[in-house]
């Protein structure tokens, strides 16, 4: 094992991964391969946000962060009871490998491990295997096997929570021109035309864009860049106030003002089928200028 990896017993039984290297630290929970925290060492702000009342728990996802969605985005189709943007980011994970690149990253595979939720939600073999890259930026790639002898569809992406320094302070580029779905506005279609600000509850998927994003911060003095691979639907989500009150794990009172959720994804017409035999992976890459 390398000397800038460690495991960590978290509460409730939780297990995670610590990182420290040159570049960056961090930290992963075997459930769920979720990385929970992540932050470069050039800069002293947090990248990603996560609720102060988050919910480490067993079987229980992890408010902040990156959870991954995974086979479904959203609600299952048929079966209310089923987990809610899948199972891939309450299940435990193994560590497969861990390596020190060259330039001081450190890179991490994990796999999904196959425990009876999993076999009761979806019937068709699988093998889903998740590589991370810790460094000056942060590098995701989830690559889903079809082990069976039948195709079978996937929604799929990184619910990402972004740290910010106010929900109205900010905008979102990279999705001018593109298709939205708006999920509260009964799912409607649309088409964006400008830079995204936030003034309410929001919640779109655009969908047919494979474009990087960027989060544009004057208040912090930097730019976050999510750029995609194998991904041609992005999300973006606040709940605002009244939601987040109603959700018991968004933290204090206005601390949903500092997040917000740029999701690198495929879903709604851009759902995958994926044939027996063959893979396909969605990449995800964060990183940040600051000016």
């Amino acid at each position: 094992m390398n000397k800038e990896i460690k495991f960590v017993d978290g509460v409730n039984g939780l297990q995670f991964i610590e990182i420290d290297n040159s570049l960056a630290v961090a930290r992963i929970a075997l459930q769920g391969a979720h990385v929970d925290w992540w932050r470069p060492k050039s800069t002293n702000q947090d990248v990603l946000w996560r609720s102060s009342n988050a919910r480490y728990e067993k079987g229980r996802s992890i408010r902040g962060g990156v959870p991954i969605c995974w086979p479904w985005f959203g609600k299952h189709p048929t079966d209310d009871s089923f987990c809610v943007h899948g199972f891939a980011r309450v299940i435990p994970w193994k560590l497969l490998e861990s390596s020190q690149l060259k330039n001081g990253a450190t890179k991490l595979v994990l796999i999904m491990l196959p425990t009876e939720t999993v076999i009761k939600q979806l019937t068709y073999s699988f093998e889903l295997i998740l590589t991370i890259v810790v460094g000056e930026s942060l590098y995701l790639n989830l690559k889903t096997t079809n082990l069976s002898d039948n195709p079978f569809l996937i929604s799929e992406g990184y619910h990402t929570y972004f740290s910010i320094s106010d929900i109205e302070n900010i905008k979102v580029t990279g999705l001018e021109n593109s298709v939205y779905t708006d999920k509260i506005d009964d799912f409607s279609r649309g088409i964006e035309k400008n830079s995204i600000t936030f003034n309410n509850e929001f919640d779109r998927v655009y969908t047919n864009t494979s474009n990087d994003c960027y989060i544009e911060d004057e208040n912090f003095n930097r730019v976050i860049t999510i750029k995609k691979s194998n991904s041609n639907s992005t999300v973006v989500w606040t709940p605002w106030q009244d939601k987040a009150s109603k959700m018991g794990d968004m933290g204090e009172k206005d601390e949903w003002r500092k997040m917000v959720c740029v999701e690198t994804a495929n879903l709604l017409e851009n759902s995958v089928v994926i044939y027996p035999k063959l893979s396909h992976s969605i990449a995800t890459e964060y990183s940040v200028q600051e000016y």
